[in-house]
């Protein structure tokens, strides 16, 4: 598990979240589209991890 990479996500998926209410509040589509992208690329760096973390487990 990569610490790092993990730390990366949830900063991605704050960035995305404070973005999607920036629009939300603003009526802004392009951030809340925005948004939501950096939200789902958290979740997929996440999801990579998870399947990392799996892998190690299953060699050891």
């Amino acid at each position: 598990m990569s610490l790092e990479n993990r730390a990366k996500a949830a900063t991605k998926n704050v960035e995305g979240k404070v973005q999607e209410t920036v629009g939300d509040m603003t009526g802004n589509t392009k951030d809340q589209m925005q948004g939501n992208a950096k939200q789902a690329e958290a979740k997929v760096r996440n999801a990579a991890e998870d399947v990392k973390d799996e892998v190690k487990k299953a060699d050891d």
